[in-house]
């Protein structure tokens, strides 16, 4: 059979569903429960690491679990990478997200456990998993659209608010089994130790990841056509530009990849120490060189790799100060805010909710935005620009309630006007930055580019993780003057972007 007619056999079997195709909606729920699993353990995360021994947690200080956290989410996103790679030349993406999903629910019940050994463990297998889960799922999202499809970024605007149900649900769950009093009375009464409550948050994890992979197994026959779909055109792609092997062999770009990523890691790592801190200047100068080094290239690929570089350092600053609602916003939500509505009091981890119900509330709006718009709509760093304006809004708002801790635990309203204007920000910046980069990204390696964009939420979680190190909950001006210099640094950041958008337009070639 013919690749063109192979071809026009599979188009025929992607069947659309309310505008797009219904594998759309496959990803939306496997994501969704995914993301459940993951931001139901990133809820308690830092909660359990500096509760006491004696109340189940590890005892450690706000600082070193600050390290831990920053560690654990930025190698969660680095090995994105490999992850992608593994899927592109050997794996297959179908694969990837299978087996990435059945190590991260491995990883979620060895936390369950409940030991300090298998806590290490545990955050181990999740990192690998999601390694390979996140940009294979991301790419299969690409292949269910032509690159010139304007309903792309609509429909990667839906999957991020199925991501959303995922990450609102999570804390809700995992932070009633783990924090509130009614379940440690169950405990009690039911004869287990009420101090070992984190563990069941912990497994409820495990069990949505589980879920996820059902979704996939049971509805995802029209994912796996469209996959096979994308691989027979790049395939006719390379052998029309004369172009049948890459330079290097699948299994040696592989092992290049990895042992890369795993120097990066150990680097990365290396700078927590005394004398090493100097190592944090690569998150942002290593992407700003290789920016400036591919876009001035004569080639249109390294161009775009380019503008791919750009975004990425965008994404890295937001992402940073973003990711503080997981360390610093977390303690500052557990420490100094009253964690009460109409007199009824909650666990402070269900703050962690409000941000992916702002985005389940606007991403169809958004979504409904740029289909009306379609050519008129903003450019994609026009776009970041103005989710980096938002983003220091919200640290401004933070301003004025940490000066209020000197007088008593604040209002959550604080909190909430928080996490409205960060979920602004990030829905100019998120889903349209993972919708720009497949369409950037050469046919044989969107994987491979989604680990590249994934990199920048590594780097970010990173630089998260040194910001939060300094959190202080007994001194309010110190904590003010944190939001406040974090908030000029997001501002300054998208001034830069204003500015450079019609360079960064020409790198694009033509992409929007």
């Amino acid at each position: 059979m013919t690749i063109q007619r192979e071809l026009a056999t599979r188009r025929s079997d992607l069947t659309l569903f309310a505008g797009h195709p219904n594998g759309l909606g496959v990803l939306f729920f496997a994501e969704m429960w995914e993301r459940f699993s993951y931001y139901g353990m990133r809820a308690l995360l830092v909660l359990f690491m500096v509760a006491p021994q004696s109340e189940g947690g590890l005892g450690f200080t706000p600082a070193e679990a600050a390290l831990i956290y920053g560690n654990y989410t930025m190698a969660v996103y680095l090995l994105s990478i490999p992850g992608g790679v593994a899927a592109d030349v050997s794996l297959g993406l179908w694969r990837a997200v299978l087996i990435g999903g059945l190590i991260i629910a491995s990883g979620h019940f060895t936390l369950a456990i409940g030991e300090t050994a298998t806590f290490y463990v545990g955050l181990v297998l999740v990192v690998i998993g999601t390694g390979l889960f996140k940009p294979a799922v991301s790419a299969l999202v690409g292949t269910l659209y032509a690159r010139d499809d304007s309903r792309r970024d609509a429909g990667f605007s839906i999957f991020y608010m199925g991501i959303n149900i995922g990450g609102f649900l999570a804390p809700l769950a995992t932070g009633f089994l783990a924090q509130s009093p009614v379940m440690k009375t169950w405990l009690a009464d039911s004869g287990f130790d009420p101090a070992g409550s984190w563990h069941w948050g912990f497994a409820a994890a495990g069990v949505g990841m589980l879920a996820g992979l059902a979704v996939l197994l049971i509805f995802g026959r029209d994912v796996a056509k469209a996959e096979a779909r994308t691989a027979i055109e790049a395939q006719a792609a390379l052998e029309e530009q004369g172009r049948a092997k890459e330079s290097l062999s699948p299994l040696l770009k592989l092992v290049t990849v990895v042992a890369g990523t795993l120097g990066a890691l150990a680097l990365l790592v290396l700078s927590d120490r005394p004398g090493f801190e100097p190592l944090r200047w690569a998150y942002v100068l290593v992407p700003a060189a290789l920016a400036v080094w591919l876009g001035f290239s004569k080639d249109e690929e390294k161009r775009r790799y380019g503008a791919m570089f750009v975004l990425l350092i965008g994404a890295i600053l937001f992402w940073g100060i973003f990711e503080q609602a997981g360390l610093t916003i977390a303690l500052f939500a557990d420490q100094l805010t009253r964690s009460e509505f109409a007199g009824w009091s909650f666990p402070s981890a269900w703050f962690q909710s409000l941000n992916p119900l702002f985005v389940i509330l606007l991403a169809p709006l958004f979504a409904a935005l740029w289909m009306r718009l379609g050519d008129r709509q903003p450019s994609t760093p026009v776009k970041f620009g103005a989710g980096l304006v938002f983003l220091a809004l919200s640290f401004l708002l933070m301003v004025p309630a940490a000066t209020l801790t000197a007088e008593g635990r604040i209002s959550p309203l604080w909190l909430v006007g928080l996490f409205f204007l960060q979920t602004v920000g990030e829905m100019f910046l998120s889903p349209v930055g993972l919708s720009t980069m497949t369409k950037l990204a050469p046919r044989r390696a969107v994987a491979f580019v989604l680990g590249i964009w994934l990199l920048g939420f590594a780097l970010g979680s990173k630089l998260a993780g040194v910001l939060g190190s300094n959190f202080t909950a007994t001194n309010p001006d110190a904590l003010a003057w944190s939001f406040l210099w974090q908030a000029g640094l997001a501002a300054a950041m998208a001034v830069l972007f204003f500015v450079l958008t019609p360079w960064v337009k020409r790198l694009m070639g033509g992409v929007r």
